[in-house]
């Protein structure tokens, strides 16, 4: 191979992020799309994402409440762990 001048191309390792065999409940989806609603504190939405740092992968999770669109809490951490979502 080196005679050649032949590399071997080592490609990425597949790491996967999300385990759907889990024994915790999952819960139905009672939103069901009614994004308008009537008064504030009645309904929640939450969401993570993925930010690229220079340091590696930031985890950030973020509350709204949906009546007036202001972040009621969130949380930022190194590992996507259940905690991110408790502690926002």
């Amino acid at each position: 191979m080196q005679a050649a001048g032949i590399q071997v191309k080592h490609r990425k390792k597949y790491k996967m992020t999300t385990d759907s065999h889990h024994p915790l409940p999952v819960f139905e989806n009672q939103l069901n799309r009614q994004f308008t609603v009537a008064r504030p504190d009645q309904v929640y939405v939450c969401d993570i994402t993925c930010i690229w740092t220079q340091e590696g992968w930031l985890y950030l999770a973020v509350v709204i409440d949906l009546f007036s669109r202001k972040v009621v809490g969130w949380s930022m951490s190194s590992r996507m762990k259940a905690t991110l979502v408790c502690d926002a």
